[in-house]
């Protein structure tokens, strides 16, 4: 199965979010980095990373493929048909620099790139960066505190809406000196992660964009200050991505042995099946696979057998990547929780894993699934003292029981969980008449499940045909991926399914998936329309813990009242990385456990003894 992946991790509209919100704490004088809940793993005099060969070899190119198009060169705005597929949007961050950047070995902890120093004031009320003075832009340009202020003001007035609402108790910022910048935040605010917020933040030169429009679509290649910037753009078909040889920060601690390759090209597929062709045929070098059916019938092609291309499935520790069916709460036949529980009853994962799947995923239990923030035991007092409160507008079961996923035997045969789903329709008002549910009004229930992705079909026909058992008139569109973003961009679904990147330490990020305040903005991932007071509490809960244990808390007591109220219906994840490459890469011995992309975007390199016997031995089997 395939899903829209619509967080990437490294770069882009929300990824820029994700790592910045990784968490923070007071510290009582500038220091080179910042955790959340303890020290900090690295002094201010490490080398590298641990996770990386810092003699890793520089050259050849990196060759990957992206399923889509593209118009739009800017992945910090809402408009146009922005670069999509997990790895495709990460790069797209490649070209800006932030004051700093996550440790992906550790769960909390950023460290200085364009700030050399932090300062966070001891009530969390302000943080100070002071900047390298060696910072520029690929240009040559200075980069200066003037940059930094004018990202967060244009992310803010002018960017995603995601931006907006993770940055709205941010007050200000100043420049104080030509390289010192100061964040304000509002005194209610949720601070813990305010400091990283503004951290992680892309920076932007004020003098590029005073000459042009930063809200407007474009495929002009940007101007940023990052290790790669574009050298090639070919509209909705490829994009190339040149290392900086001159990179002003290729010698920082943070940056040994990272950014290998000289070129990273993307190619831009309509059709998987095209794609996986290609691949064997050598078209690009890697493939992150998130199709069962391939990954287990697609890779017995010579180049596989003979071992040319490696196929590994690679442990993964990181949280799981939430993937769950959307159910639009702003269509009235979702309103009803037990509406949605009743669909979820519909939805035989025991089946499909065996069938279509073949056994290759586990079902989803939790919206922390794979960390100690999953709700998988009963309250502890310390949760129950949080959801209290609101015990008079919760389900009850939120109190005293562990939500599981309805299971079945696996044979097909449904029928307990779909008479269980009858039974929940008929209590939220809707009956079966001449074959279909109609509801109050009389009205038959029609229901559309929204995608862009023809492998969908053969996964979610199942499903319809449950759904159709029940009455209901269910039915599945296909449309493109421009029209796709756009429909969800506005909420104009009925039923679709989404895939997000998890970070370690989850904060105030969380609004922009479940708070009120996005359920009605168009451009946010709030797309199930959720409006809960308590949902609303739990998240600043989680934004303010001054603890991990006080974090974990609040986050499995949110968990809870998202998964009883069944906001969303989580769907399955896979423990482990998928991959296939042709056989010319090395890699560190260490892989960092919270980086999703397990190190080949930006630690692995290209193996020239390895390159050259591949080349070889492909020329010697033509």
């Amino acid at each position: 199965m395939t899903t829209l992946h619509l967080t990437p991790r490294i770069g882009g509209a929300i990824a820029a979010v994700g790592i910045a919100l990784a968490a923070t704490m007071a510290v009582a004088e500038p220091r080179h980095g910042m955790s959340a809940f303890g020290d900090l793993k690295y002094p201010s005099d490490f080398p590298h990373f641990d996770y990386v060969n810092p003699n890793a070899p520089k050259g050849g190119e990196f060759r990957l493929h992206s399923i889509g198009t593209f118009d739009n060169l800017n992945p910090f705005v809402l408009k146009g048909t922005r670069l999509r597929g997990d790895a495709a949007v990460a790069l797209a961050g490649l070209p800006y620099d932030a004051l700093m950047i996550r440790g992906s070995d550790e769960p909390d902890a950023m460290y200085g790139l364009v700030a050399e120093t932090v300062d966070v004031a001891d009530d969390r009320s302000w943080v100070a960066f002071t900047l390298r003075p060696e910072a520029r832009f690929n240009d040559g340009s200075p980069l200066t505190a003037e940059d930094v202020v004018f990202s967060f003001d244009v992310l803010k007035t002018k960017g995603d809406p995601t931006y907006r609402i993770i940055l709205r108790d941010v007050e200000s910022a100043i420049a104080e000196s030509p390289y010192s910048v100061r964040f304000t935040f509002s005194e209610n605010a949720a601070k813990r992660d305010l400091p990283l917020t503004v951290a992680g933040l892309p920076i932007f030169s004020k003098a590029y964009y005073a000459t042009r429009d930063f809200e407007q679509t474009t495929l002009e290649p940007p101007l940023g200050s990052g290790p790669y910037r574009i050298t090639n753009v070919d509209q909705g078909r490829s994009i190339v991505y040149q290392r900086v040889t001159d990179y002003w920060a290729k010698d920082l601690p943070v940056n040994r042995g990272r950014y290998n390759f000289d070129t990273i090209r993307f190619d831009f597929y309509r059709d998987r099946n095209v794609a996986m062709e290609a691949f064997k045929a050598g078209e690009y070098d890697f493939r992150e696979e998130y199709t069962s059916k391939m990954w287990a019938t697609a890779y017995n092609f010579p180049a596989r057998e003979s071992g040319l291309v490696i196929k590994e499935a690679l442990p993964d520790e990181s949280p799981a990547s939430r993937q769950y069916f959307v159910l639009n709460q702003r269509r009235a036949f979702f309103e009803d929780w037990r509406v949605r529980a009743a669909l979820n009853h519909a939805f035989d994962f025991e089946w499909t894993n065996k069938n279509i799947f073949y056994g290759l995923y586990a079902r989803t239990e939790s919206l922390f699934q794979n960390t100690s923030m999953a709700a998988r035991t009963l309250p502890t007092p310390e949760e129950l003292a949080l959801l209290e409160p609101f015990r008079g507008n919760l389900p009850p079961e939120v109190f005293t029981e562990v939500f599981q996923q309805p299971k079945t035997d696996g044979s097909g045969n449904n029928r307990r969980n779909l008479r269980i789903a009858q039974r929940l329709l008929k209590e939220a008002g809707y009956v079966v008449k001449d074959r279909k549910l109609t509801g109050p009004g009389g009205k038959p229930v029609e229901l559309e499940y929204l995608t862009f992705s023809p492998i969908t079909e053969r996964l979610i026909a199942p499903f319809v045909r449950n759904l159709h058992r029940l009455g209901i008139d269910a039915s599945i569109r296909i449309i493109d991926t421009a029209q796709y973003t756009n429909r969800l961009q506005e909420f104009d679904f009925d039923m679709t399914m989404a895939a997000f990147g998890t970070v370690a330490t989850p904060g105030v990020s969380e609004r922009a998936f479940w708070a009120s305040e996005s359920a009605n903005r168009p451009g946010t991932v709030n797309y199930g329309g959720v409006e809960d007071p308590a949902v609303d509490a739990l998240i600043e809960k989680i934004g303010n813990a001054p603890s991990r244990a006080d974090l974990e808390t609040a986050a499995r007591a949110l968990d809870r009242v998202l998964l009883w109220n069944r906001y969303v219906l989580p769907a399955w994840f896979n423990e482990a990385n998928n991959v296939a490459y042709w056989d010319k890469f090395g890699r560190p011995a260490i892989t960092a456990k919270y980086d999703p992309y397990f190190g080949y975007l930006d630690t692995w390199w290209i193996d020239a003894e390895k390159a050259t016997a591949l080349e070889a031995r492909s020329a010697a089997m033509k």
